[in-house]
């Protein structure tokens, strides 16, 4: 799938656009067949490490962009 992909946090040069494979669903996951996704100033934060929700545990590579809109497959 393709996505904006954060590699490390900071500046802009951290950031990109790529591959990454599907994720694998679990039992209480849905299916969203994305049409158009946005990143939005929360995105941003997070990947600048300035939001207050950088205690929270996100792994890198991470993926940016939960504003969404699609169908549920």
């Amino acid at each position: 799938m393709k996505a904006f992909i954060v590699d490390r946090y900071g500046k802009e040069d951290g950031a990109r656009l790529g591959e990454m494979p599907d994720p694998e669903l679990r039992q209480d996951d849905v299916l969203v067949q994305v049409h158009a996704a946005g990143v939005n100033l929360l995105d941003s934060k997070i990947r600048k490490r300035k939001s207050s929700n950088s205690f929270l545990p996100y792994r890198l590579p991470l993926i940016l962009g939960n504003d969404v809109a699609g169908v549920v497959v």
